[in-house]
């Protein structure tokens, strides 16, 4: 980890929100498409003001542009993370449109935690793929049930095709070439933006807790777009399929 200096004054959530943004398109420069595209079709689907729920939701970067693109949407915000989660209430505090709630998706009863039994929409970006095959399978049949008839459910994440070998390195290094230019020039990675978040009075002692609970990274696994949609489909829902794709990354939609 290289040294990093905090451009971030205590208690300014909405830079925190920002830093975050920054961090996660050192890794992603194609974030927002994958987020212009998911609004698309909460619209084209569920129409502007939509009830959602913001899954693993982190600082709640969907709710922040779901709200900033639907003034009338409402959004709960659910996830384990103390230290995201810190910076998720301080960034929307006052907002009556947002609910943030503690749980952890690998709780069996973790949707009792909700306020809401049904929403229009259920949407997470890259944050599942700390769960195995397994457990997400397991998930996606909870999901289910909370999707009201008409609604859709969205994750955009890392989803390789495992049957291009070559393609895939090829994008990977390039990605990576990519990454090491932006590094350079000052970029924050994760060790580094975690490292920031820690020595930040406010953050210190939530980020002291979210290593207590899932360790450096989580190890969960990455099936391609293809076993999304299928497991989708074998959940309940009426229709699955990719709606976006990178050569690493895909958004699968699940319409009930």
């Amino acid at each position: 980890m290289t040294e990093a200096s905090n451009p971030v004054t205590v208690g300014d959530w909405q830079a925190w929100q920002d830093s975050w943004d920054r961090q996660q398109e050192w890794y992603m420069p194609d974030r927002e498409e994958r987020f212009r595209v998911m609004l698309d079709m909460v619209e084209a689907l569920v129409g502007p003001a939509p009830r959602v729920l913001d899954l693993a939701c982190g600082t709640g970067s969907i709710t922040d542009r779901v709200l900033k693109r639907f003034p009338e949407a409402r959004s709960t915000g659910v996830d384990l993370d103390p230290a995201l989660l810190t910076i998720a209430r301080g960034h929307f505090e006052g907002d009556p449109r947002v609910t943030f709630v503690t749980a952890d998706l690998k709780d069996p009863d973790w949707t009792a935690a909700l306020p809401h039994d049904t929403y229009d929409a259920v949407l997470t970006a890259t944050a599942l793929h700390w769960l195995h095959s397994p457990r997400l399978t397991v998930l996606y049949g909870q999901l289910a049930p909370l999707v009201r008839e008409g609604g859709v459910f969205m994750n955009a994440d890392h989803m390789p095709d495992p049957t291009t070998p070559q393609l895939n390195a090829a994008d990977r290094a390039q990605r990576h070439a990519g990454m090491d230019r932006a590094r350079a020039a000052g970029a924050v990675d994760w060790a580094d933006w975690w490292a920031l978040a820690a020595a930040d009075p406010l953050l210190a002692e939530p980020t002291k807790r979210r290593y207590e609970i899932y360790g450096e990274h989580a190890d969960g696994d990455t099936p391609d777009d293809a076993w999304h949609a299928r497991t989708l489909r074998e959940a309940g829902f009426a229709e699955a399929r990719t709606v976006w794709r990178s050569p690493s990354d895909a958004l699968v939609l699940g319409l009930r």
